[in-house]
């Protein structure tokens, strides 16, 4: 309830973390609907991080990268097989940028389902490490179709913020 008047009372979070990545509906500041995806890395930070050592270039520049290009599509739901997907793209000659991009919207692509599921309408919030992902934000407003809504602190310090906001309103400290 704390942290989100970091981003309204009302609206959905997407959180992807290095493990997971979590969907938040809330209403009126209280969490409506809940949804985790940490059974496997697929569409999460360390996604990201094999897909860029793949490509041997680092987050950023991944970033940076899935920015300018036309996606290539990857079509493994699984890690393991979007990294030999990507390898073998590597291998075809195509071009750095788009697959890239390419694996930046496959992650998008793995928050549509639970984003609509959450109830997520109108805007969206983008929280955790891989907020500061630009490329990854683009390609999930381009998948959703909603606006991210740039947060005014640190996307991935928020868990933490909402964490000490409730541990506050709990144990009654001021």
């Amino acid at each position: 309830k704390g942290a989100a008047c970091l981003f309204g009372p009302d609206g959905a979070v997407i959180d992807v973390g290095g493990q997971d990545t979590k969907v938040i509906w809330l209403s009126n500041g209280v969490v409506k609907k809940f949804l985790m995806n940490d059974k496997c890395a697929a569409g999460t930070g360390r996604f990201l991080e094999i897909m860029a050592d793949r490509l041997a270039v680092s987050q950023l520049e991944l970033a940076d990268l899935a920015r300018v290009g036309k996606p290539t599509t990857i079509s493994s739901m699984c890690t393991v097989f979007a990294e030999s997907e990507v390898i073998s793209l590597v291998g075809e000659g195509k071009p750095m940028d788009e697959i890239a991009a390419g694996i930046e919207l496959s992650v998008a692509k793995r928050c549509f389902v639970m984003s609509k599921k959450a109830g997520a309408v109108d805007r969206i919030t983008l929280t955790g490490g891989c907020a500061k992902n630009e490329g990854l934000k683009a390609a999930i407003e381009k998948v959703l179709k909603l606006k991210v809504i740039d947060l005014p602190v640190d996307p991935q310090l928020i868990g933490a913020i909402g964490a000490a906001e409730f541990a506050r309103q709990k144990g009654g400290a001021a």
